[in-house]
């Protein structure tokens, strides 16, 4: 009987305690799934939203007065000629990268192969270069026009002259040039994987070839050519040398000129959050424009294009004329910036000043790759790891730095370091009696924060490309083995993802050294990097002082092209 009681007490004591626990568990919040990892997403995330909320926070503090002057006399103009060169840049690359795209995809003639990869060379050039390049070599007294007067019989400028490049139109062509690849590959890409059946169709329906490359390819490659085009936009509304150097004021150079020139931060940073907007609206209507837009091939059935034959004078036409944005876009500018590079090395060599610069721009490109890489690794495998509609928000707030223009993050990287730089050095001087002075501004790690938040949306991105190429299994597998989240991270994520996450390095690395914008406002005193001793040897009319540091941008953009490349061929494999 004793016994009996004691096992009904203790199986009410036992009750008691399980419900105890599950009053706990339903009475106190839930813990987010992934502990560490969710609060060190949470802080990258924030990192990312900061220089928003401190651009909002600087332009608040602009007077009404500020306002209506920028209304009424600065942004009209700024924003109509960013208006007009973006249209024009996009209306240019659309075409030029969608026709490129299908010459050599629906077409095989002799030299088809070269323009593949040669079409992708304009994008190791940045477009401040390329406008630099072609301001020396169309100057009046440059080598073409010279050249022009020698061959017509004038023997100055006054008597023969062309049409002065520094203009919008010469800007909307040079910046198309460099800008074309980014519809050419997503384009390209996608009329390799379209089934050769709809064409068939077509023709049998009597549409011609013509007739079934502007009525079948073309809508179909509608959301790949919506997504270049705005990329390229993007990258004209962050350009600051190339507008400047060809005489158009736009938004990026309103900024510049009224926080540097006027030393007006609030003014510069209404202008910038003017930008912001515009970039949003970009996004949206990117996004608007392919809301439908749905298209998939059945790989067991469908068969991939199969490129029409050509010979004679008609396939040396199309080369010729598929070859001249790659003659135009690259190779002229990079030839003379390899001629002048030799001359100026042969006169002066290499100054103990550009040997610097160099070292700075390695350096400061180096270890910010560095922090963005470990930034988009732990983003990528922590939401891969504990996926939540919390992290994938954080997720993409991570990715938003890319969308913004250089010179709009400059001002808001500039209020929060700022901001911690002042409340740093009153708690040092209160508690210990030091001054810590201006930490993160003149250390240059403003500039690394700046090059994080910028450049945070690629590293995540080619990882989580790298993470969908083998299945969630891999890690229940891992997990059940025992593996904590590390531990599946670095024997299990970052072998199967080493490529895909090298391959992000890579291009981290070449946009830090050609960044231009948030360098040029960033940059502690006296700290320079090629792409400012570029812009600087520019702006004075000194081109020839420049070309060597204009010459070794060039060739470290030359490697993310490569891999493209290289991408490019593995997937043409594929699909064949």
């Amino acid at each position: 009987m004793s016994g009996s009681t004691t096992e009904k007490a203790g199986r009410s004591g036992l009750a008691l305690r399980l419900s105890g626990a599950l009053h706990r568990r339903l009475t106190l919040p839930p813990r987010p799934a992934g502990g560490v990892w969710f609060f060190v997403i949470l802080a990258i995330a924030a990192l990312v939203l900061a220089p928003v909320l401190a651009l909002l926070w600087q332009a608040s503090r602009g007077s009404v007065t500020l306002w209506s002057h920028l209304m009424g006399s600065v942004l009209p103009h700024a924003l109509g000629q960013t208006l007009i060169l973006m249209g024009g840049v996009g209306v240019l690359v659309a075409l030029s990268g969608t026709l490129l795209a299908w010459a050599v995809t629906a077409w095989d003639f002799r030299g088809r192969r070269l323009l593949e990869w040669g079409l992708l060379l304009p994008l190791a050039v940045p477009t401040y270069i390329v406008a630099y390049a072609y301001l020396d070599l169309l100057h009046p007294i440059g080598p073409v026009q010279e050249f022009l007067r020698q061959m017509l019989g004038y023997t100055s400028p006054r008597q023969f002259r062309l049409p002065d490049l520094r203009s919008m139109p010469g800007a909307i062509v040079l910046l198309s040039l460099v800008l074309f690849p980014y519809v050419y590959l997503p384009v390209r890409a996608m009329f390799m994987t379209q089934a050769a059946n709809l064409l068939e169709v077509s023709r049998t329906l009597g549409l011609s070839r013509r007739q079934a490359f502007w009525r079948v390819a073309v809508p179909s490659a509608r959301p790949a050519i919506a997504v270049g085009v705005s990329l390229a936009l993007m990258e004209v509304l962050n350009d600051i040398g190339a507008s400047e150097f060809l005489g158009v004021r736009s938004l990026t150079i309103s900024v510049y000129t009224t926080w540097v020139t006027r030393s007006d931060l609030p003014g510069a940073a209404q202008i910038a959050l003017a930008m912001l907007l515009l970039v949003v609206a970009l996004v949206s209507l990117e996004r608007w424009a392919r809301r439908n837009q749905r298209y998939s091939v059945n790989a067991q059935r469908a068969r991939m294009i199969e490129p029409l034959l050509i010979r004679g004078p008609r396939a040396w036409g199309m080369f010729a004329l598929a070859a001249l944005p790659m003659v135009f876009g690259f190779l002229i500018p990079a030839g003379y910036l390899a001629a002048e590079a030799v001359q100026r090395f042969h006169t002066a060599g290499l100054s103990p000043q550009l040997l610097r610069e160099a070292g700075n721009s390695f350096t400061i490109s180096a270890l910010a790759t560095l922090a963005v890489l470990i930034c988009g690794v732990i983003i990528a495998c922590g939401a891969r790891l504990f996926p939540s509609h919390a992290l994938q928000i954080a997720q993409r707030i991570s990715g938003l730095g890319y969308a913004m223009p250089g010179t709009v993050l400059a001002i808001g990287i500039l209020t929060v370091s700022a901001g911690f730089d002042r409340s740093l050095d009153a708690a040092m001087q209160s508690w210990f009696g030091v001054s810590t002075g201006l930490l993160l501004i003149g250390s240059g790690m403003a500039l690394g924060y700046a090059y994080l938040v910028r450049f945070l949306g690629i590293a995540s991105g080619s990882t989580e490309a790298g993470l969908t190429r083998f299945p969630r299994s891999y890690d229940h597998a891992a997990r059940s083995m025992g593996r904590s989240a590390a531990g599946t991270v670095f024997s299990l994520h970052l072998p199967l993802s080493r490529s895909a996450i090298a391959a992000g390095g890579l291009l981290v690395f070449v946009d830090c050294m050609k960044e231009l914008s948030a360098t040029l406002l960033l940059r502690p005193l006296n700290f320079e990097t090629l792409a400012t001793h570029l812009y600087g040897e520019a702006a004075r009319g000194t081109y020839e002082e420049a070309s060597i540091a204009a010459l070794a941008i060039v060739a470290v953009g030359i490697l993310p092209v490569i891999l493209l490349a290289r991408v490019g061929g593995q997937a043409r494999r594929r699909a064949s």
